[in-house]
């Protein structure tokens, strides 16, 4: 069976000769589904609701990057001056350390280094002091991924003076340091005014394997290999305890720079 529709006169009348079936192109256009309905205007979140929202984002952004790809970090003493500045109650040099660089090449001598202290260096360290209470502790973590406070881990910065298999002792005639019996070109050497202009002295000691042999600029202002853990094999640092290269001073605005990496057993840049 067929559905039609009678047709209609436009006085009103009906018109028998004409009908229209159900989707019959000549009664017009048919209305779209839904053409009746009448849509809401779309409500915009005003920028105090979407600001919480931001932030979040932008902090874990901020973990992220610093947790595997580059940090920032607060020298916290003059152990590497004149490269590096850091005293107490000074503005100390903020630091921009790349954790990717040695996923992919070895630390070399003359890198500025970042690490983790190793067991014998930190074993007879006071533990950090912690904060008084749970908001002053949120402010000391957000602070040290940004460089604004110090981390509460014992890490250091040091540069490289051997790796794994080589020797080093101290000194020739000249008091500078040998390597492999040969002696290093360190133009970054810092002499402080009020102590000795002269190396001390220690014995030859044999790099183990997967460690390196670290000093401070400083050279007589730096507890480093020499001394860490009683020196000797003891105060080397693993290279897995290595948390990156340092490579750009970042704040303060008159100290932007990059960080020299003079290889001294080679006696030019290592790149």
């Amino acid at each position: 069976m067929v559905d039609v529709v009678s047709g209609r006169t436009h006085e009103g009348g009906y018109r028998p000769d004409r009908q229209l079936r159900f989707n019959d192109d000549s009664a017009g256009p048919r209305p779209k589904r839904g053409a009746h309905r009448i849509r809401k205007p779309r409500e915009h979140r005003s920028f105090w609701k979407e600001l919480p929202i931001l932030i979040v984002v932008a902090l874990v952004l901020t973990f992220m990057i610093q947790q595997f790809v580059a940090r920032v970090y607060m020298i916290p003493s003059g152990s590497m001056e004149r490269t590096l500045h850091g005293c107490p109650g000074c503005t100390p040099d903020r630091v921009l350390v790349d954790k990717l660089v040695y996923r992919f090449t070895d630390p070399e001598p003359g890198d500025v280094v970042v690490f983790k202290g190793p067991g014998p260096w930190t074993e007879n360290d006071v533990g950090p002091v912690e904060p008084s209470n749970v908001i002053a502790g949120l402010f000391q973590q957000v602070g040290s991924l940004v460089g604004l406070a110090p981390p509460n881990e014992r890490d250091f910065v040091k540069r490289i003076i051997a790796v794994g298999g080589q020797t080093v002792k101290c000194c020739d005639k000249d008091n500078r340091v040998l390597v492999d019996g040969k002696p290093l070109d360190e133009p970054y050497i810092y002499w402080a005014p009020d102590r000795e202009q002269k190396q001390r002295e220690f014995d030859e000691v044999l790099v183990p394997d997967g460690t390196v042999w670290v000093m401070g600029d400083n050279r007589n202002n730096s507890s480093d290999s020499r001394v860490q853990g009683g020196g000797g094999s003891r105060g080397t640092v693993p290279v897995q305890n290595i948390i990156g290269k340092a490579r750009v001073i970042v704040l303060p605005p008159g100290r932007w720079g990059g960080i020299s990496d003079y290889n001294p057993q080679r006696g030019h840049s290592a790149g």
